[in-house]
């Protein structure tokens, strides 16, 4: 232990520049903190500082073991301010925003949840289709879906999302199943706010832009547009797998269906993180699963 107090008094002279600023900080004695770094001194056997009467001035021996010191300081500053936090309640304003369906139907539930565990914290919902730009726009969380593009953000997969392409019994006594993504060009297709609809062809990812003469930015809309036959549509598990389960949907084209989706928890990377933050998280992955409907379908081959 006598080593760290030597580290310590030593890094507290060079950052505040004189030895009875350091006194002063470490409220101790000027002469317990100039017996302390000769100490160290002696211990490494080399010489830190230059002293003289007005001022004090690094060695360079001195200034790299400052470099290396300091950081060990700031890391061991750092644990224990998380330990502090881990232990500390979320305060403040939880921004968060996330896709509208999926954050109104499950997302929303939990967050209500985790407000009724912390009433202190203020919490300001956003829903929208539109990937917001979290630090520019002030938010904490947005909750994403689909394949992630590489940024800095930090990303905490929540649960798995499958997308399904679908049309209704109706529409396929009309034309025949597709059993290829080429003959989608002979189909009726209905868009979303994306022309491109997301395959797997061989192991790789792969985006087919689809042609269509209807196109909505709701999946509600979509939906209602699929179940009343007027084409086939790209949606995920959560709005078609009850229309699977009855039979009002059909699923084609599952060997090309893509595996790597999911939904997403992101947030800033910061050195240290809130508890807001890293507690609401905490609770989204342990309990969304408990908010989404039990599965029982599987898709049929196509």
């Amino acid at each position: 232990m006598q080593r760290w107090d030597r580290i310590e008094a030593f890094t507290e002279v060079v950052r505040l520049g004189t030895f009875s600023a350091a006194a002063r900080h470490l409220k101790v004695s000027n002469s317990h903190i100039s017996r302390l770094v000769g100490q160290l001194e002696n211990q490494l056997d080399t010489q830190l500082l230059y002293r003289t009467t007005r001022q004090i001035r690094l060695t360079d021996a001195g200034a790299l073991y400052y470099e290396h010191c300091r950081h060990l300081l700031d890391g061991f500053r750092e644990a224990e301010a998380a330990i502090n936090d881990l232990q500390s309640k979320p305060k403040g304003v939880l921004n968060l925003t996330s896709a509208t369906t999926f954050g109104e139907r499950y997302i929303a539930p939990l967050v209500n949840d985790f407000q009724c565990l912390h009433p202190q914290l203020e919490v300001h919902m956003h829903f929208t289709n539109r990937q917001v730009e979290l630090i520019d726009e002030g938010y904490d969380i947005a909750i994403r879906m689909g394949v992630l593009k590489d940024s800095t953000l930090i990303a905490r997969r929540l649960c798995e999302r499958h997308e399904y392409v679908v049309g209704s019994r109706t529409y396929f006594e009309q034309v025949p199943r597709p059993h290829s993504l080429a003959e989608l060009a002979s189909h009726r297709c209905l868009l979303g706010s994306r022309d491109s609809w997301l395959f797997e062809v061989h192991g790789q990812r792969r985006e087919i832009r689809i042609n269509g003469r209807w196109q909505a930015n709701s999946g509600p809309a979509i939906l209602d547009a699929t179940l009343k036959g007027l084409g086939l549509a790209q949606l995920p598990d959560y709005y078609v797998e009850p229309y699977l389960q009855s039979g009002e949907l059909i699923s084609v084209l599952d060997s090309f269906q893509h595996t790597d989706t999911a939904v997403w928890a992101v947030y800033p990377r910061h050195r240290h993180l809130s508890p807001k933050v890293r507690q609401f998280v905490d609770f989204l992955v342990a309990h969304i699963d408990e908010r989404l409907p039990v599965r029982h379908y599987r898709s049929a081959s196509s």
